[in-house]
């Protein structure tokens, strides 16, 4: 006698009728009738006759109802209990890639969870730019990862978290622009830009500022963004950041003013699909 005819019958048996039953299964009523004909064959016994009420269970019914209710609630315990041990058995090793962005606290404390509810899990962390990230993840050489939008996740499943990135310029103190609460797309006209190297950036910037990337006066890119501050310091030009960036670190002479209108993106989690 398999699970499964066991399953059948006893929804049959509650919903007192072969057509609901079938649709609370989610199979055809001639192959829920066959399957209660096969298992009736199978005991040798009539299990239950139909009156206008719909079905009634026989006395040898009741006694197998009485029955499966007790062995399918075994087997739905067992497989939880096994599906228990394997959650708290999680062991292994991850990689994790993420970008320079003020939601790398939200990674830590994905991570503080993740150690309490699975001590035997380990991970390393890379950092790195968008770009550098989507290829490790695209080679498998990370297996998750916490990149900025704007960025192509068609490949990818992803999870926006939930702090947004402000977007900016890092300034210099002898910068023209110092003092100012904010800039403004025509700032940008006769600003000498650093940006990063990736081109979905430059067209996002190149669009907050009703221009073309090639109109920008882009005189350098970077990939990690500490390499930068220097350059920014001695007034070479004026860095095009997420205000994130900034944080935690020591700055001297340097100032984040963010764009208005404002412009904010998200990080989000990705893995590859499949």
């Amino acid at each position: 006698m398999e699970l499964r005819s066991l399953r059948y019958f006893w929804t049959v048996a509650e919903e007192h009728s072969i057509s609901k039953a079938a649709a609370v299964l989610n199979i055809t009523q001639p192959t829920l009738s066959r399957q209660m004909q096969d298992l009736e064959s199978e005991l040798g016994t009539e299990l239950f006759y139909r009156e206008n009420k719909g079905i009634v269970l026989t006395e040898e019914g009741i006694f197998l109802k009485n029955r499966a209710e007790d062995i399918l609630s075994l087997t739905n315990k067992t497989q939880q209990e096994f599906e228990d041990k394997k959650h708290q058995a999680l062991k292994g090793h991850i990689t994790i890639g993420c970008v320079e962005a003020d939601n790398s606290d939200t990674l830590a404390m994905i991570l503080e969870e993740m150690v309490n509810d699975h001590p035997n899990v380990t991970f390393h962390i890379v950092s790195g730019i968008g770009s550098e990230i989507s290829e490790m993840l695209e080679k498998g050489l990370v297996d998750i990862a916490i990149l900025i939008e704007p960025i192509a996740t068609d490949k990818y499943e992803k999870i926006p978290l939930p702090r947004p990135e402000r977007w900016g310029l890092l300034v210099s103190n002898d910068s023209a622009l110092k003092g100012q609460s904010s800039i403004i797309p025509e700032n940008l006209k006769d600003t000498k830009l650093l940006m990063s190297r990736r081109q979905e950036n430059q067209n996002m910037i190149a669009k907050w500022g009703q221009t073309r990337v090639e109109d920008l006066q882009i005189i350098g890119t970077y990939n990690l963004v500490f390499n930068i501050f220097s350059l920014v310091q001695n007034n070479v030009g004026s860095a095009v950041v997420i205000e994130g960036v900034t944080r935690n670190r020591k700055l001297d002479n340097l100032a984040f003013i963010p764009f208005k209108p404002e412009l904010y993106t998200h990080c989000v989690l990705v893995w590859k699909k499949k």
